[in-house]
């Protein structure tokens, strides 16, 4: 039997040479549009399924608003954004928010190891901003080429059609870069015991712009005022004996008995560049901010208050978008950013239509009605225009129509230079790093956890990947590799000896030590009280 596998090609038949990293300007610069294989791949994962998500199926969502404190820690807001939605106190920004599990189906259970998604759309004067997060802080991969592979590896197996550990585990042991997002997933903070007692975070990287149009790179977090609380394996395997929607039902409950669940916003700021300073790059979605160099700073608060009146046409018409954004938040040149600001909206152009924007459930709110030239196409039932001269569906034009919104007095203007061509982050050292420090900060019992789910998942996989997955473990942190390799029944030093992955750098030196801190201990505490989400 040869060894010698097909070339990877484009659905053009040609050949292609790096399957991993965007076209972008410079190895931080920002991603061209003339990215035909991204553009190409990325489009057709978005069509493979219909009507159902491709990813985020299975989701509820509630309403609500959303109130600005004024302030960014002690300083006032405007100092760092001129979003009014940031800066203006004393006004309720309608808000439809919805959680959802990643990888399952539409029917599939709300108990599942899985992220968990925290879409809020949020209904401002100057028109609806989107913050498309998770629940968990981090994200899988940093470049958004990967992502349809990524998915497919932890969906059903084409052949089986069952989520096989192999097929994760595959993907994982030959991407170091997702070892940081799937400790925290393999502890007890891969199962939330319900979206009330759920973190959401941007995920994303972004940038908050002044009025003097002066930047800073900022991180979005919604901290629940109501607490956190994690499943531990068997208690979710209890809700899950007698409940699949057990979230749907916990915060339909909540709110229908008045119990309205809140969320502090809050953000991370840090100045504008590269900050070779740092041993990770904050562009790099795979990588936390420390909270003790870049503290949690309020922002505002978050209530939902209100059920849907009908699932489909509010929840699962809800269309949410990285790229809807309001003037004061701008794009950083993170890559997952930008190939998910095309991705998410070509989705739901697909999967509701062209005119998905016109639905209530997506529409700005009346102060910031939509007034384009765009025209027809499928379902559409009302006109874009501004009631004045319909014929004119142009611009610009002497005759009436619609008119250009006055210009910023100074706008953000960002200098790009480099070298176009396809590159991967040489600031990777937290790979192994940030993903030691976070399995030495974890309690005993989540660090019991972990390794039982890690190890008993590796039990599953051929030999290759057992190995090189200990070493990448063990390269994390030693205590960390050794246990899960005792629990899996891997032999630690062969896989000690493994050479490195070719092409990948080797990993740092190993941390033995806390190098992390939060600024506060993070914990899933209250899963010791009880099995069930209450």
């Amino acid at each position: 039997m040869s060894n010698e596998r097909p070339t990877l090609t484009t659905r053009q038949g040609h050949p292609v040479s790096d399957n991993q990293s965007l076209r972008s300007v410079g190895e931080r610069g920002p991603a061209t549009l003339e990215n035909y294989q991204f553009l190409e791949k990325i489009t057709h994962f978005d069509r493979e399924r219909i009507p159902e998500r491709v990813v985020h199926a299975r989701g509820t969502g509630a309403h609500g608003y959303f109130e600005a404190y004024g302030k960014i820690g002690n300083d006032p807001a405007g100092k760092y954004t001129r979003a009014k939605v940031l800066t203006q106190t004393g006004v309720r920004t309608p808000v439809f928010v919805r959680f959802s599990t990643v990888i399952g189906s539409k029917d599939s259970p709300e108990t599942a190891r899985d992220p968990r998604g925290f879409a809020v759309k949020l209904k401002t004067v100057d028109g609806n901003w989107d913050l498309v997060g998770n629940n968990l802080k981090i994200f899988f991969i940093r470049d958004a080429i990967k992502f349809p592979d990524m998915i497919h590896a932890f969906k059903p197996d084409p052949v089986t059609n069952r989520q096989e550990p192999w097929r994760f585990y595959d993907f994982v042991s030959q991407s170091p870069e997702t070892l940081h997002m799937v400790t925290w997933v393999k502890s007890p903070w891969g199962i939330p015991a319900n979206y009330r007692e759920m973190e959401g975070a941007g995920v994303n990287t972004y940038k908050l712009v002044n009025d003097e149009g002066v930047a800073h790179l900022v991180k979005f977090h919604w901290q629940p005022k109501q607490g956190v609380r994690n499943l531990t394996a068997a208690q979710a395997a209890e809700i899950q004996a007698q409940d699949v929607g057990h979230a749907t039902k916990d915060l339909y409950d909540a709110i229908d008995r008045g119990d309205f669940p809140e969320w502090e916003f809050c953000v991370q700021i840090m100045a504008d560049g590269e900050h070779p300073e740092l041993d990770f790059d904050p562009l790099d979605d795979t990588k936390r901010w420390p909270e003790d160099r870049f503290p949690l700073l309020p922002v505002g608060r978050m209530v939902l208050d209100r059920n849907p009146d009908n699932v489909f046409a509010e929840t699962e018409q809800s269309a949410f978008g990285t790229g809807v954004l309001v003037d004061g938040v701008d794009f950083s040149d993170d890559k997952m950013l930008q190939g998910r600001t095309l991705s998410y909206s070509d989705t739901q152009r697909y999967r509701v239509g062209p005119n998905y924007l016109q639905l209530p459930i997506n529409a700005p709110q009346e102060k910031a009605r939509a007034r384009t030239n765009q025209r027809d196409a499928q379902m559409a039932y009302y006109v874009d225009d501004s009631g004045a001269n319909k014929h004119i569906n142009y611009e610009p034009s002497s005759l009436g129509g619609l008119q250009e919104a006055p210009k910023p007095a100074k706008d953000y203007h960002q200098w790009v230079e480099g070298h176009l061509g396809r590159y991967q982050t040489t600031q990777t050292s937290d790979d192994y790093r940030q993903a030691g420090d976070r399995y030495r900060t974890f309690e005993d019992w989540e660090r019991d956890e972990l390794v039982a789910n890690v190890g008993g998942d590796l039990k599953q996989c051929p030999e290759p990947i057992q190995l090189r997955m200990v070493w990448h473990l063990w390269h994390c942190d030693e205590d960390y590799g050794r246990r899960v390799a005792e629990v899996a029944g891997i032999d630690l030093e062969r896989a000690k000896a493994l050479p490195p992955l070719p092409g990948k750098p080797a990993p740092h030196e190993r941390r033995v030590g806390p190098t992390y801190t939060s600024g506060k201990q993070e914990t899933s505490a209250s899963v010791q009280e009880t099995a069930s989400a209450k």
